[in-house]
């Protein structure tokens, strides 16, 4: 589905050169307290009723069961809204412009995109002992279009998806100045003529 939707906005002679998902230590820092809480659950279920006769038979037994079953319905959408939080934030760099697709919520995308020519400025971010390591920050890109910055958040390897955008948009701005220049020179030869 995602493929058919990203296929929508390359053109024909554009190439993907890179997509871009988020580093995977961030999905893990957002699953870590739900880890902590499917412990919780579990260590309830099991030693709860041991230690609590009362909780061994009857209607307390049901009303335990019962809310251990819906803690872990919910843990299971909250573990459903983080993957697809994750999975479908990407960022897609192709030959001439990034596309920039955010989800957010279940039902709701934003897309964005940034042609090479708008953009003016290229930093990277890297905070924290743990992304130092890891190697993974947020690389902005500031531009002259609508949308004034272009974030792409705890992304792996940030210097080197740095360097590729502004290797790309060297290589747009000399194809540019080529085919104005090919423009003069066949303005020049038509007056000549």
């Amino acid at each position: 589905m995602l493929g058919r939707f990203l296929l929508d906005k390359i053109k024909d002679r554009e190439m993907i050169i890179k997509i871009i998902h988020r580093h995977w230590f961030n999905i893990l820092k957002q699953f870590f307290p739900i880890f902590l809480l499917i412990l919780i659950l579990v260590a309830v279920f099991n030693y709860l009723p041991s230690y609590f006769s009362v909780f061994q038979e009857g209607s307390l037994l049901k009303f335990l069961t019962f809310g251990e079953s819906l803690f872990a319905v919910v843990l299971w959408v909250f573990i459903f809204f983080v993957w697809i939080d994750y999975y479908f934030d990407i960022w897609v760099v192709t030959s001439e412009k990034i596309i920039n697709i955010e989800q957010k919520g279940l039902f709701m995308r934003s897309l964005s995109e940034l042609k090479f020519e708008k953009i003016q400025d290229v930093t990277v971010e890297v905070k924290g002992l743990l992304p130092t390591i890891l190697n993974y920050g947020d690389v902005f890109i500031q531009t002259a279009g609508e949308k004034e910055r272009f974030i792409f958040r705890q992304v792996p390897n940030p210097y080197k998806i740095k360097d590729l955008v502004m290797s790309l948009q060297k290589v747009q701005k000399k194809e540019e100045t080529n085919e104005l220049g090919e423009m003069i020179r066949q303005e020049i030869h038509k007056e000549l003529e």
